[in-house]
């Protein structure tokens, strides 16, 4: 009896141990433990909402030609310019030819025929443009950036004519083949024949009549840094370095967060980041794109202000711009050490090592606002005149941002743009 007990006790014990030992070597479905790989972030609040390309690009401003040397300007979120830029938007363009940029004066045409030009700033690369509006692939210009859209009907020609420039300054591409009639861009024209004079010098445009804005009280709040290092990493295997300057220095030893000015503001880097490969402007800009809204989301209303591609490191910036739908939405111009009104990334082929942007957020309520107005006619072109006539390249209503306690203001000014790419306030 004993011997029959002892054997049945030896054989249980061997079934026991090749069960565990199968266990061992294949695991039951789900069985897995979870592991954190470098990542893997913490899912936390966000800082705003997710965007797309085509939220974000969009032109600075759009000039009205209505002939005989009269223009105006509409900025974004306007209703004429909201109403000129959807019909754009749906028309088609094709058919490209390419010209040298200065085998046609252009100021002479803007002055005698009526046209729209819509203008990007430093530019946009063809392949984003055509997320916006109907450009046919083309090899002729499909690697080109696009800083200007000017469009324009002559006397007694029957056709409309397109030119996209490049923002390197030497070609301008004609769309020989244009879904747009004559009809169509007088009835764009119309919207400003009773809107406020601007006069065309050297390139950007000067108001005749004073331009009015809205200068405003916003009730904020900061996002506190527990929220923003749950975006990049774990807590858990997070050391904090602190500051003489005050600010902190979150980092899991490979990439590191510094939140500066008492918590306004982060700077977080990756500098070990694997290279994506790829590394065009387009392809910078959307992959900074999804990257913000992966870690933070827009808090508020931005556009693509820089993008490049063209060497081993390069930066995306985008421009926050606050506006009331009346007047129109302006950017955040910030001239101090506030860091407030900019999400910038750097990129080194194709990959972010670097993301800097604000942790100050607008609270729902009641806004502090009044209308003022800018300068314009002979007060603002006596403005001008500490700068040469040859270094000025444009002119352009902005907000400069200032915070008092748990309020930004969002102050009314002109900023001058120099050819050598300097911004300042016209004081």
């Amino acid at each position: 009896m004993k011997e029959t007990v002892k054997s049945f006790l030896l054989t249980l014990l061997v079934v026991c141990s090749l069960v565990q030992s199968y266990f061992l070597i294949y695991r039951l479905p789900g069985s897995d433990p979870v592991v954190k790989t470098e990542n893997d972030y913490i899912k936390t609040e966000n800082m705003g909402a997710e965007m797309r390309a085509e939220d974000l690009i969009y032109p600075l401003q759009i000039s009205v030609h209505m002939g005989d040397n009269r223009h105006t300007v509409f900025y974004p979120d306007s209703m004429f310019y909201e109403l000129i830029y959807s019909r754009l938007k749906g028309r088609m363009f094709e058919g490209f030819q390419r010209y040298a940029v200065d085998n046609i004066d252009w100021t002479d045409i803007r002055s005698r025929y009526t046209g729209v030009e819509l203008q990007f700033g430093s530019g946009v690369p063809v392949s984003l443009l055509q997320k916006l509006m109907q450009i046919s692939a083309d090899p002729l210009f499909e690697e080109e950036s696009i800083n200007r859209v000017f469009i324009y009907s002559a006397e007694n020609e029957e056709r409309v004519r397109v030119f996209f420039f490049s923002s390197h300054g030497d070609v301008v591409y004609e769309a020989t083949k244009a879904d747009l009639t004559v009809q169509d861009v007088k009835q764009q024209v119309d919207f400003g024949k009773d809107w406020t004079p601007y006069t065309l010098k050297n390139g950007y445009y000067i108001p005749e009549k004073p331009v009015d804005m809205v200068e405003t009280k916003l009730k904020v709040g900061v996002f506190s840094t527990e929220q923003i290092q749950g975006l990049f990493f774990d807590p858990s295997i997070t050391r904090i370095i602190r500051e003489k300057d005050g600010s902190e220095i979150y980092t899991d030893s490979r990439r590191s967060l510094q939140v500066k000015q008492d918590g306004n503001w982060i700077n977080y880097t990756d500098p070990a980041a694997p290279s994506a490969g790829e590394n065009s402007a387009a392809s910078n800009a959307l992959s900074s794109i999804d990257f913000v809204n992966q870690h933070g989301g827009w808090n508020g209303s931005y556009r693509l202000e820089q993008v490049d591609g063209s060497e081993d490191i390069n930066s995306v910036v985008f421009r926050q711009y606050f506006g009331n739908g009346q007047f129109g939405a302006f950017p955040i111009m910030d001239f101090t050490a506030f860091r407030y009104g900019t999400i910038s990334l750097a990129m080194r082929q194709g990959t972010i090592t670097g993301y800097e942007r604000s942790l100050i957020y607008e609270k729902t309520g009641e806004l502090d606002k009044q209308v003022v107005q800018l300068m314009g006619g002979k007060e603002l072109k006596d403005k001008l005149e500490q700068f040469s006539e040859a270094d000025v390249i444009n002119l352009y209503p902005a907000y400069l941002p200032s915070l008092s306690e748990d309020q930004l203001r969002l102050k009314p000014a002109w900023i001058v743009e120099l050819s050598n790419g300097a911004v300042h306030e016209l004081k």
